[in-house]
């Protein structure tokens, strides 16, 4: 009797059943994952794609540039004259002081107020710039003490002029310090443009944008 070949060969192919003798071995399945697990499998694949497109947005977000934030002008033609206002401030209908011809404000912890001037020495504006600041300073702060803070020549947007800047102090406990800033600069047929800035309370922030709306006059 002829012997067959067992395919594939194996050391017991007789202890195995006509199938495996053909196709080997077979193998235990594989275990299934509990339904636990499983779950929780899921629900971490679910978080991570949420966490992967909550992150590509806040990426989108963080990434695009800012918008650029428009500057707003007043413009006044009576003053012959235009000045920037910073974000918070906006332009005022009437100016609250008889003679100013626009105004700015912030709410009610600044102002910045311009007008048209007299005729002065253009080399020399001081002497017209120190009585204005003596007017505004009796007329608007009212302090008990009035000390100066700063009192210097300056050239802006093309014009010279004098700058004199005022800090007021009150004995009662309700009023808290103020601070005005008084400019005068030179203007076409020897006139003068004045710019006034005042600022109650008196705070770091309020000088710096009032500084600023001068400084940056055209």
């Amino acid at each position: 009797m002829d012997e067959r070949r067992v395919w594939p060969p194996t050391e017991h192919a007789d202890d195995l059943p006509p199938s495996a003798r053909w196709y080997g071995t077979p193998a235990p399945p594989p275990r299934r994952i509990p339904r636990r697990l499983r779950r929780l499998l899921l629900i971490a694949a679910v978080s991570l794609g949420a966490g992967a497109v909550i992150g590509g947005i806040v990426l989108f977000v963080v990434g695009r540039p800012a918008a650029p934030v428009e500057t707003v002008l007043v413009t006044d033609t009576l003053a012959g004259l235009t000045y920037p206002i910073p974000p918070g401030w906006h332009e005022g209908a009437l100016a609250p002081v008889t003679g100013f011809t626009s105004v700015a404000v912030n709410d009610d912890r600044a102002t910045v107020m311009a007008r048209p001037g007299e005729k002065l020495d253009a080399g020399d504006p001081r002497p017209a710039l120190l009585k204005l600041a003596e007017t505004y300073s009796r007329l608007l702060l009212h302090g008990d003490t009035v000390d100066v803070v700063e009192d210097k020549k300056v050239a802006i947007g093309g014009r010279t002029g004098h700058t004199r800047a005022v800090r007021a102090e009150y004995r009662d406990v309700v009023n808290q310090p103020a601070f005005l800033r008084v400019t005068v600069l030179t203007a076409e047929e020897g006139r003068s443009v004045v710019l006034l800035g005042l600022a109650h309370p008196d705070d770091p922030a309020s000088r710096r944008e009032i500084d600023t709306i001068m400084t940056s006059a055209r």
